[in-house]
């Protein structure tokens, strides 16, 4: 890698949103229905950043969440069944291999930058849980430049944001989608593959994939 700061993407990368799953069934949902919000909330955002508009990640968040629950409830109750949801994200947790992966690459000297589609505080709060803050330099969110990743215009951000070239950055995520973006807006990317299936061909393939953040760290210091 030519490379000194490692940008991270945060939610499925770094948290693991699974055990939400147990509130869409305390509010009447099926769990599979996670994986649909999530990708709805994606969709939403996306949209609103082609189309010159903006909104947050927890706005969007709700407002899938209240189209979902909006059938025959009050509209008390689907205010109190969203609010339970989205309360889950106070105690989500981050992937067994993050912590230990953070703090290799922070020993092997790289600067660690998180830049989300969500909110830097979910950031930050979601790290100093997993006792792992202290080797984040940078809390960076889309908040701040009212696009979404991939658009080219978030990581072009958070590199003026860092004094980098954009070309000096390593983006890491989960997300096809954010890996390409990060490679068309001339990041490096490493993809993390933590459930072992296929790059999608339709999209630029990354400069690394690793099976988690521990492996990243190994090949990155190689």
């Amino acid at each position: 890698m030519r490379t000194s700061t490692i940008v991270l993407d945060v939610n499925e990368t770094l948290s693991d949103l699974r055990p939400l799953s147990q509130r869409f069934v305390e509010v009447g949902l099926p769990a599979e229905f996670l994986d649909t919000w999530f990708a709805e909330v994606l969709r939403d955002g996306f949209a609103l950043t082609m189309t010159h508009q903006r909104a947050s990640f927890p706005e969007l968040a709700k407002a899938v969440l209240h189209r979902m629950l909006a059938d025959s409830r009050s509209d008390d109750a689907v205010a109190a069944a969203t609010e339970h949801v989205m309360g889950g994200f106070g105690s989500l947790d981050v992937h067994p291999d993050v912590a230990p992966g953070l703090r290799a690459l922070h020993r092997a000297g790289f600067q660690l930058v998180t830049l989300t589609n969500g909110s830097a505080a979910f950031a930050e709060s979601l790290l100093d849980r997993a006792g792992v803050h202290d080797v984040i330099d940078r809390y960076l969110s889309v908040d701040s430049v009212g696009v979404w990743k991939p658009d080219h215009r978030a990581y072009t951000w958070a590199a003026e944001q860092l004094g980098e070239r954009v070309g000096s950055l390593l983006m890491v995520a989960v997300h096809p989608w954010d890996t390409a973006g990060a490679s068309h807006a001339g990041l490096q990317s490493a993809w993390i593959n933590r459930d072992e299936v296929a790059f999608p061909t339709t999209f630029r393939a990354p400069d690394i994939t690793a099976r988690d953040l521990v492996d990243l760290s190994a090949k990155a210091v190689r």
